[in-house]
């Protein structure tokens, strides 16, 4: 048994460092001191601006005032992400936080949907999904009800470099402590554990855990622990990205957009005070002056900046919890931000390593156990981002062809295959996503299935027409009463005054 876990160093800042220390000292209280050792001189690569509903939570943990929050990060508010030509060119779908319809008991919404589908209906899915019509309105504000139809599940888009200030002075509140330099020498005991951080003034930082937020370095991770990686670039290609601010819109729309092109795809974020902008690519398709011309010639608004180009392999780290060191962040792997994971998995190492925190030391029980969740974890979101690739229909190019013929993972294939057949869908044990995510995305990217439940066919067609019409009136009803989405951040900016 090694000691007791007494003072926790991060190695670190931007998001994965301060909200690391912001979750830790809030938990874990004077039970731990903290200290995060960052420099200025190093940057970070900051684009990871949309989010995903799991962040309300912990920003709630944290105590954030929301009002504050949106004011001090240029936030705007997130329903969904629109797919644009990710099937066909041409067509788009949108994947939303929130559920279409109301299920019954052992039998979905979609089931229902398809057997209305089958006898001559033409109406979308998404008609029947709250956050869908919110987004098509360009409306957002919170609705006080307790209907489950009337849910209306957010997350945010914000600047990632404030909203790391904002953790950075939430933290020190608190009482973590800030060093400013960088690591010149890192000292082991005999057995391989972290057990100093050597400065470049010289300065001399010890601790009893030390937490890994150096970036895709993995300076402690990998050049001192080896931790090995698994490299997942035969099964989602794109290894490369360059990013841009870009003036904002004039309608700040509530939603992400993720834009296929060539050979990778574009996204555009939507802030207060500026658009979020970047093309994730395949460097085997485009070389990075190519990419950033397709990009600058798609803005759509004036540059703010130089475009940034920021290279990467998909794939995760083999161990993230090894010894007395743990990954978070970009040094623990990285999964491109097609569904805008990069915050979330941030958080959910946290709120892991909370759960398996050591008292009287690390036990190796324990850390198999967070390898074992975040290995599964990142499986998971994975296979999930690799089904909008794979089922797609696009001729025009050899990389989407490509995609087509990919050997995916069999428990893709095999949950491909159920859905195909009779519409079934089952959530695997602690999936990030939704069965209503893997819905809206199997639909939008041309998977239907070929029949539906039973169960469907217990109305007749009248009441069936009858019951799906309500369903829709119930849903479109608020949208028309509820304020812009502009209009609504108006007001709690105000607040925030």
């Amino acid at each position: 048994m090694s000691q007791r876990i007494k003072k926790v160093v991060i190695l670190g800042g931007g998001t994965a460092g301060w909200l690391t220390a912001a979750l830790l000292k809030k938990v874990l209280a004077d039970a731990i001191d903290i200290e995060l050792i960052e420099s200025e001189a190093i940057g970070t690569v900051g684009v990871g601006e949309a989010t995903i509903p799991p962040i309300r939570l912990v920003n709630s943990v944290l105590g954030i005032n929301e009002s504050e929050f949106l004011r001090e990060t240029k936030a705007t508010i997130k329903l969904a992400i629109k797919f644009d030509n990710w099937r066909v060119q041409g067509e788009g779908y949108f994947h939303t936080f929130g559920a279409p319809g109301r299920s019954m008991a052992f039998c979905q919404f979609h089931h229902l949907w398809q057997r209305l589908r089958q006898l001559g209906d033409t109406t979308p899915l998404w008609h029947y999904d709250l956050n869908y019509l919110c987004c098509k309105a360009g409306k957002f504000a919170f609705i006080n009800s307790q209907d489950p139809l009337l849910e209306l599940p957010y997350a945010y888009h914000f600047d990632a470099s404030l909203y790391a200030r904002f953790l950075r002075k939430l933290s020190e509140q608190m009482g973590v402590i800030r060093t400013e330099g960088k690591v010149e020498h890192v000292v082991q005991t005999a057995q391989g554990d972290i057990q100093q951080l050597i400065l470049e003034s010289g300065q001399r930082i010890s601790g009893d855990l030390f937490i890994d937020c150096s970036g895709f370095r993995g300076m402690l991770i990998q050049q001192k622990l080896n931790a090995g990686f698994d490299d997942w670039s035969h099964l989602l290609p794109c290894d490369r990205a360059v990013a841009v601010p870009s003036e904002r819109f004039e309608q700040t729309l509530p939603y992400t957009r993720a834009i296929a092109h060539e050979a990778g795809w574009q996204w555009r974020i939507p802030l207060q005070h500026r658009n979020g902008n970047g093309l994730v690519y395949s460097s085997a398709h485009y070389s990075d002056a190519e990419a950033e011309t397709l990009l600058m010639s798609n803005l759509e608004r004036k540059p703010l900046g130089d475009p940034k180009v920021i290279r990467f392999t998909t794939g995760r780290r083999r161990e993230q919890w090894k010894r007395n060191v743990i990954a978070i962040g970009l040094s623990s792997g990285f999964l491109e931000p097609l569904e805008s994971t990069s915050i979330h998995l941030i958080q959910s190492a946290i709120v892991r390593l909370i759960h398996l925190f050591p008292h009287q030391g690390i036990e190796p029980a324990a850390v198999a156990e967070y390898n074992k969740q975040s290995e599964l974890e990142f499986t998971q979101i994975r296979d999930f981002l690799i089904l909008h690739y794979h089922v797609n229909k696009r001729t025009d190019s050899p990389f989407w062809r490509d995609m087509q013929q990919l050997k995916i993972p069999d428990s893709l294939a095999h949950k491909i295959e159920v859905f195909a057949a009779q519409g079934n869908l089952f959530r695997e044990q602690n999936d990030l996503f939704l069965d209503s995510s893997w819905l809206q995305v199997m639909l939008g990217q041309g998977v239907i299935p070929q029949d539906y439940h039973p169960l469907a066919n217990n109305f007749s067609e009248q009441k069936l027409r009858s019951m799906m019409d309500q369903i829709r009136d119930i849903k479109s009803e608020p949208v028309s009463s509820l304020p812009s989405h502009d209009s609504f951040l108006a007001q709690m900016i105000q607040r925030a005054q």
